[in-house]
């Protein structure tokens, strides 16, 4: 029963979770801001690249 309750005590697996999840979610916080940014981007290289021509 002692080694159960220590168990229920240790949040060491919780803590590593919660970064994983931190860590996920600023990756696709990035991931859609930087394909935003680049679709953008590329719209604006093609209108001044059609300028130029």
């Amino acid at each position: 029963m002692r080694v159960f309750r220590v168990f229920l005590r240790d949040e060491s697996g919780a803590t590593a979770i919660e970064y994983g999840l931190i860590a996920a979610l600023i990756s696709v916080v990035a991931i859609a801001t930087l394909t935003t940014v680049g679709t953008k981007l590329n719209a604006k290289f093609i209108k001044v690249s059609n300028g130029l021509n």
